[in-house]
This record gives C-alpha cells, structure tokens and sequence, in this order.
C-alpha cells in the first residue's frame, strides 16, 4: 500500500457493504452509480487487495473487506462525533435520527413522545421509520431501533427496553354471534385474525402457537393496523399489546388471564450510540418505558 486510503473512498465503501448494489450506494451517497464503482476500483488498487466479490445479484465483502469494515465504521463514528462536537452538539442536540419501530408502536407510543423532545431541540430531526417489519442496523437502515430480536453479533449497544403483553381481543358483535369463551379450551371454535405466517418479522410474533392447538386463522395480514381493523369489524379474535388497542369500545378483551408475554429491545451501533443526538432519543424512549409499565402489561 502506497498511501492511505481518503477518508471519502472509506465512506463509499461502507454504503456499497451495507447496500450491496451500487445503485443503492449511489443513492445512498447521491452520485451516479459509475462514481461509486470508480472509487471502490481506486480504494482497491490502494490496498492492494479486493474487497469485494462482484456477480449479477450485487457486491458481497470479501474476507478482507470484512477486515477493513469494522475500523471503516470506527472512522465513520469519530467523524461523525467530531463533527457534532464542532457543530456546539454538547449544549444541544441537532441532526437527523432515523429511528426504526414497529408500526404500532411508533405511531400510538413514539410519535407523541417525539413532540416534547423536538420542542426541547429545536435543531434535531427525526426520521420515524414506523414498519411491519424492524429496522436492519446492520445496513444503517435506522440509526437505532425497537425490535423482538436484539442484534446477537457486531458492536451494539443494546438494552431491554420493556417487557409487554399480548392479550386476546374480540368486537362485540363478533362475540354476539358465535360460541361462549369461557375458558380456553373453547378458543378452538373460533376465527383468528393474525401475520401471515411465512412473512413474520420476527418468530417472536408467532404467539398464536401458544394456544395449545392450531388456529383457525380467517384472515392473515402483514401489519397489526390491518389486523386491527379486520377484528374490529368481526372478523376474528386477535392478539396485541394494550397500547395497540383503541379506546373506542371496537374490540374488548376477552379471557385477560391468557397473555402471550415478550421483550421489546433497544439497539443502536456503538459508534452512533456515542452522538449526542442519537442518545437524546435513546434517553427518552428509557425513560418512557420506565416510567410507564401498565402501557406495556
């Protein structure tokens, strides 16, 4: 190697890692897709090595792009943080958070909490993304995110966020027109609404299983909103958190002492972790959580 390589080829290599195409890394960097190939090509030629294995379904590390990658994100971190530090970041938060959530929870929970911070900031921006599925930080979709299932490997920091329920729901009218539940044995006579069973998210919201037989699912949707609405209309009993429930008289609980119990996590990249804007969000979904368990059981 002759030189070091830019700091700006790095940043390039890191959106092709996490994009794996060069058309979402030039979108990601907004360029043409031929800059990003141009400057990968150079910061090989640099390193004297290859970084990635190229073929018809996109870019792929290889073992010594895996190498590089940890110390490019690291990079990435003290240049984001020492940006921050210059910009005055240390009396006040400002930047752009992208914050993954699930769907119903971003848009119930979140979403209000977001007005106190961002009137306490008047310089931070959120990006809510509020999916049916979680965000991938590993690709820097989120800056951080709520999900089921924690990241397991790479640098995170990682905490539970909150444990919380899913309990049995029902319209009236649906309740009105079929057999008694009085225990839960007779579950099995009736409809579920629920996920499509070969799209979950996430194996955590297949709690259906926990039954004790298999349901008689009647309608299955990608989202909870749609399942919301497919049970408030008769269709079928469902599950969900309390907090995903309107307060409408739509649904009503039905056997509350039946719960399918599990754990939402909060999970950001060590080195954004480190930003103070990053942390101003982290900060205020903990609290949150902490200070309101009866949203979650």
């Amino acid at each position: 190697m002759n030189s070091l390589p830019e700091w700006t080829d790095l940043r390039f290599f890191l959106e092709l890692a996490r994009a794996g195409t060069l058309s979402g890394a030039s979108r990601r960097l907004d360029v043409e897709h031929t800059t990003v190939a141009r400057r990968i090509d150079r910061l090989e030629k640099e390193l004297g090595t290859t970084l990635f294995d190229r073929s018809r379904e996109g870019y792929e590390l290889t073992e010594m792009g895996l190498a590089l990658l940890p110390h490019a994100e690291a990079m990435e971190g003290a240049a984001l943080a020492a940006a921050e530090q210059l910009g005055g970041a240390e009396v006040a938060a400002h930047g752009v958070v992208r914050l993954g959530v699930p769907e119903v929870f971003g848009v119930k929970v979140v979403a209000p909490l977001l007005v106190g911070l961002l009137d306490a900031n008047p310089e931070l921006t959120i990006d809510l993304l509020a999916l049916p599925s979680f965000a991938n930080l590993a690709n820097r979709e989120a800056d951080l995110g709520v999900m089921l299932d924690p990241p397991t490997t790479g640098r995170y920091m990682v905490t539970r966020l909150a444990s919380f329920r899913f309990y049995l729901y029902a319209s009236p009218d649906y309740l009105a027109r079929h057999p008694p539940i009085r225990h839960q044995s007779d579950l099995s006579q009736h409809y579920f609404v629920d996920y499509v069973q070969d799209r979950l998210a996430s194996r955590e919201l297949s709690y259906l299983d926990e039954l004790g037989f298999t349901p008689r699912r009647r309608l299955c949707c990608s989202g909870m909103t749609a399942q919301i609405e497919a049970a408030a209309l008769g269709m079928g009993l469902m599950m969900a958190p309390p907090y995903a429930v309107p307060d409408d008289g739509k649904l009503v609980p039905v056997l509350p002492g039946f719960f399918a119990e599990r754990s939402f996590w909060l999970a950001a990249p060590t080195d954004l972790y480190r930003l103070r804007r990053v942390k101003v969000v982290w900060n205020l979904l903990r609290d949150y959580a902490d200070s309101q368990p009866s949203l979650f059981v």
